[in-house]
């Protein structure tokens, strides 16, 4: 089996890879296991120069590896140079901050002396997506490094070059072999590697699917798992926001990255009052959106990545048009090549639709009218998922009270949800567990082991 990678805009083969077989697998877990019992050892502030290194070459190489993003899943360059450089930020917070966030923490007790200590753990094997094929990496990898770890990868199979790229990347920032190690695997060999006794935790970005399926076998075989999975966030506008600077945002967020996020508002949640003139300036930002070739730095809406995520991009709105929706711009692909979805806007949605229940990964916003703003909250929180939502309101005080009653792992008030390395990122619900970015997520992959001393 080849692991092949397909420009989504010329829609042709760029390149392929033999699939490693288990003994090339076997031979990569067992240079990272020997790689760690030296790696543990090092000094926090070691580790962090590697980071530090990391970042430097990042933004040396940006407009290189930006279109290497761009050839492999279709992302438009800007946003594709964008990720690089946030990829940079996120190696420089954790350089900056780990040795406070792994600093030993005193407690009071009947001890003399009785503290908790953060130590790694071991191995611990990322399976990413590849909408950020750069940035769902960087934001595990950094803290998971600078906390005495060793990281292997199994990245989506769709782009193996931004995977071997990121290797490298670590490899010339002054990792030894098996430091940061990239397996071109497919899907039937991750349960084996999940089991691995060498093999300490798992960290997964992607599907419910696939998030379940993980769990499964991690459970079994007692890893500690985070979990980042679907979401089909709500973006809520109550009476009192500001419109134009809500449907900008909305907008943005909605069509960033052809819609292929799990954090970008899916469902405009509008209270009646407002609701007829927030959809009008939605959808006249959208008529004026530049669809085309990704590497064309005006273009704002590229290709989706394959076409498999196109044609379920394509049932689920239809589906959602049968059961009475009402098409206001787009529903239909791109004519001529690539994988191209016309950015959308569809109204007359209820509760039953698959554009509501489901997650919809493309440039397609759902619109929905709420009589109030307790129902708009009500509606929000109908959804098995629970990773961000986004509240607009000129009343700050009540927006952060309504923000205790959002059922997600972040409430954005007047701002797009947006992950940051200072802040911790994560869902509840079918969203997943844990928390990756901030102090939280450097403590997700270490030891939090107890020290009790007696004079």
């Amino acid at each position: 089996m080849n692991i092949e990678t397909f420009n989504p805009f010329t829609e042709t083969l760029e390149k392929s890879f033999p699939e490693e077989s288990a003994e090339e697998v076997q031979a990569k877990i067992d240079a990272a296991h020997q790689f760690f019992s030296e790696f543990r050892e090092t000094s926090i502030a070691s580790r962090c120069d590697i980071l530090s290194n990391a970042s430097q070459l990042l933004l040396k190489q940006k407009d290189e590896l930006a279109r290497l993003i761009t050839t492999e899943m279709g992302k438009p360059i800007t946003e594709a140079l964008a990720e690089i450089e946030k990829c940079a930020r996120v190696c420089d917070y954790y350089a900056k901050n780990a040795e406070q966030f792994l600093a030993n923490e005193q407690i009071d007790s009947d001890a003399t002396n009785s503290y908790v200590s953060y130590e790694p753990l071991g191995i611990i094997l990322a399976i990413m997506p590849w909408n950020f094929p750069f940035w769902q990496v960087f934001r595990f990898a950094a803290p998971a490094l600078a906390a005495g770890n060793v990281c292997l990868l199994k990245h989506s199979p769709n782009v193996p070059q931004c995977a071997l790229a990121i290797e490298e990347i670590f490899t010339e920032a002054g990792l030894a072999l098996g430091g940061f190690t990239t397996l071109l695997v497919g899907v039937d060999q991750v349960k084996a590697i999940i089991e691995h006794e060498h093999v300490m935790a798992v960290t997964l970005t992607g599907s419910e699917r696939a998030g379940a399926e993980v769990a499964s076998v991690a459970g079994k075989n007692v890893k500690k798992l985070v979990l980042e999975l679907g979401g089909s966030d709500p973006f809520i506008v109550l009476k009192d926001a500001d419109l134009e600077t809500a449907a900008e945002a909305a907008v943005f967020s909605r069509m960033l990255n052809a819609g292929q996020s799990c954090i970008a508002a899916k469902r405009f949640i509008v209270v009646e009052e407002v609701y007829g003139p927030f959809v009008e300036l939605v959808v006249a930002r959208i008529k004026a959106l530049v669809v085309g070739d990704p590497m064309q730095p005006d273009t704002q809406v590229g290709p989706m990545a394959r076409m498999d995520l196109l044609e379920k991009l394509e049932d689920q709105v239809s589906r959602t048009v049968d059961l009475g929706a009402t098409v206001l711009i787009g529903g239909n692909r791109v004519e001529g090549n690539g994988f191209f979805y016309c950015p959308t806007v569809l109204t007359d949605i209820n509760q039953e639709m698959p554009v509501f229940t489901e997650e919809v990964f493309g440039p397609v916003a759902s619109s929905i009218s709420a009589k109030d703003e307790n129902e708009a909250i009500a509606l929000a929180n109908n959804t098995q998922y629970g990773l961000g939502a986004s509240l607009w309101t000129g009343n700050l005080d009540r927006a952060e009270k309504l923000a205790t009653q959002i059922q997600a792992g972040a409430v954005f008030i007047n701002g797009m949800v947006k992950s940051d390395p200072r802040l911790p990122f994560g869902g509840i619900k079918r969203s997943g567990y844990g928390r990756e970015l901030s102090q939280l997520g450097i403590r997700e992959f270490v030891n939090a082991k107890t020290v009790w001393v007696s004079a």
